[in-house]
């Protein structure tokens, strides 16, 4: 065969075998040497494409496919700092649990180390924030090397999909003339398929997990981040079997369509509860079992560390459970599924209806809450009180996913939350919202800060490339608005120079540069107009101006309004 012969048939056996375990969509930047992949990758039928030239935000809005599906989602890149830009997005892939198949295309052995143009060491470079690394052979006519080829990369597949799910980093060292034969079919693949199993507990390891709790007299349930397509149906069976109260962050996406039949045990308002000490010191549980990572909340996690319950069951799918109270007692490896089919019956307890009530007097504060110019908490419930059916919303950290966290009620809604909660940082969130959006087809909603919309900017460019619709809630602070909630804002001191960082800038000109819709407003009234109209272009951005004292002075006052009540509730 000669070189473009063999080079074809080395990067089609490759997007075979991607397809055939699991990968259905890629994300591509433009880049020489990773052209052969590329080819093969827009050539497959198969295969959904999806095109963002910066590398950084690439590697977001790849995350974005991958959170929303749970499925694997490709990412391919050229040799060089191209690699090294999708190293952020794979950091809040591994710790978000995320499958993320990352495929960085490099310069053959000959010209790694001697000077060679975008050449740099690209191996394990991402260290220890992928589970497998691997640096794959050149194309040569081995009738072996394709056997290998192909096992080689439906393991490195497996090994991203098990739990905990997470990137995996295939580094493809390709040898030019870098032009595939568009015309070429190859051999059927030797490898046909990978069968996924679940893990299942014996009858004595489910007898050991009910011991913990069969006799428990206060027993709470914590709901942290929960993934695409967990069945909450069966959650809430088990709950209303167990008759005990479940703290709802809102990632676990169990405060929408909650059955009215259980609506009095999901609690969405721990977060204001627990700011009452008098509350906090007679709700002491017993037993706490918490599926998914620590919530939000960190009154919750305050109290969780203040009182550390007797028992604290983590179900969690992979040995590096997560514990960073250091509270869990007890680590039960296992799909939550399993766990909803322990037989367990509870009768209804004063414990549960103490929280029941406090969650009933809270909503009532948080309906009656009207806020005051300026504040970010009342354009949060106003945005939850306009958003329709059948919507998804991705908040940014810092701030939006706080407030969202304080002022997100029960609802009968059908709205979808996400976040990048991994690694909790500011950077790619424009890029990820747009992935969701591009894997769900459903109205999407992005509610983030100033800055955080500065660092990805770059990521509004996939407008240019893909059908999108989103509609952006830029929420204008003029700086970090978290910093004021923290002990650096009670030191005057540079605070403003090295913590709310002030840029000035608005985006009216940025919303113009990639053709948004565009809607700057102040007053709650003005939000509620602009976002009941009709959506008329790919991207709608309507931006929010706050102000940061102020912001904190509604937020403090709304939870003492809270306290007063629970505290004077006898």
């Amino acid at each position: 065969m000669d070189d473009r012969t063999v080079l074809t048939n080395h990067v089609l056996r490759m997007t075979d075998t991607l397809l055939k375990a699991g990968v259905k969509a890629a994300v591509i930047s433009p880049g020489s040497r990773s052209t052969p992949l590329a080819y093969a990758f827009a050539a497959s039928k198969e295969l959904q494409t999806y095109m963002q030239v910066d590398e950084r935000s690439a590697g977001y809005f790849a995350l974005g496919l991958a959170k929303a599906t749970g499925n694997p989602v490709a990412l391919l890149c050229t040799s060089g700092t191209a690699a090294s830009n999708y190293h952020p997005a794979i950091t809040e892939a591994f710790y978000a649990r995320v499958p993320l198949i990352v495929l960085t295309a490099d310069r053959p052995h000959e010209l790694r180390g001697v000077g060679a143009p975008q050449a740099i060491d690209q191996l394990n470079m991402y260290g220890k924030h992928v589970k497998f690394s691997v640096d794959l052979p050149l194309a040569e006519e081995n009738e072996e090397l394709d056997w290998f080829l192909e096992r080689h990369v439906n393991r490195a597949v497996s090994i991203a999909m098990t739990k905990p799910m997470g990137p995996i980093h295939l580094n493809v060292p390709l040898r030019e003339p870098l032009l595939i034969d568009f015309e070429m079919k190859v051999a059927q693949s030797t490898f046909i398929e990978r069968v996924h199993g679940e893990i299942e507990l014996s009858t004595q390891q489910r007898r050991t997990f009910q011991s913990l709790f069969e006799n428990t007299k206060n027993g709470l349930i914590i709901a942290g981040e929960l993934p695409v397509g967990f069945d909450k149906e069966r959650f809430w069976e088990f709950a209303n079997k167990m008759q005990w109260p479940v703290l709802c962050d809102p990632l676990s996406n169990l405060r929408s369509e909650v059955p009215e039949e259980y609506s009095d045990l999901c609690i969405a308002h721990y977060d204001a509860i627990l700011k009452s000490e008098k509350f906090a010191e007679g709700a002491v549980p017993d037993t706490v079992i918490r599926f998914g990572p620590q919530p939000v909340s960190k009154p919750l996690s305050l109290f969780l560390k203040k009182v550390r319950p007797n028992v604290f069951i983590a179900v969690d799918e992979a040995p590096e459970f997560r514990d960073s109270l250091g509270v869990v007692t007890h680590h039960l490896q296992a799909s939550p599924e399993s766990v909803f089919d322990i037989p367990s019956q509870s009768e209804p307890n004063a414990y549960t209806a103490m929280w029941s009530a406090a969650n009933d007097l809270t909503e009532t504060a948080t309906h009656q809450y009207e806020g005051q110019l300026g504040d970010e908490g009342i354009i949060v419930k106003t945005l939850f009180q306009m958003i329709p059916d059948g919507s998804d919303l991705f908040c940014g950290s810092s701030m939006p996913i706080r407030d969202v966290d304080t002022f997100f009620s029960k609802t009968n809604k059908d709205i979808a939350l996400f976040s990048n909660r991994g690694t909790n940082g500011i950077d790619g969130v424009v890029s990820t919202a747009f992935g969701l959006e591009a894997a769900r087809k459903r109205p999407t909603y992005l509610l983030i800060g100033d800055l955080s919309f500065l660092h990805d900017v770059n990521g509004l460019i996939v407008s240019r490339f893909h059908e999108t619709s989103l509609t952006i809630v830029l929420v204008n602070n003029d700086g970090g608005g978290i910093f004021s909630y923290l002990s650096q804002s009670t030191v005057p001191n540079h605070f403003e120079e090295l913590f709310g960082t002030p840029t000035g800038l608005t985006f009216e000109h940025i919303g113009a540069m990639y053709d948004a819709q565009y809607a700057a407003v102040n007053t709650v009234e003005e939000f509620k107009e602009e976002i009941q109209k009709d959506k008329t272009k790919p991207v709608r951005i309507i931006e929010v101006f706050t102000s940061r004292p102020i912001n904190v002075k509604a937020h403090r006052a709304y939870w003492a309004d809270v306290v007063e009540r629970l505290d004077g509730n006898e």
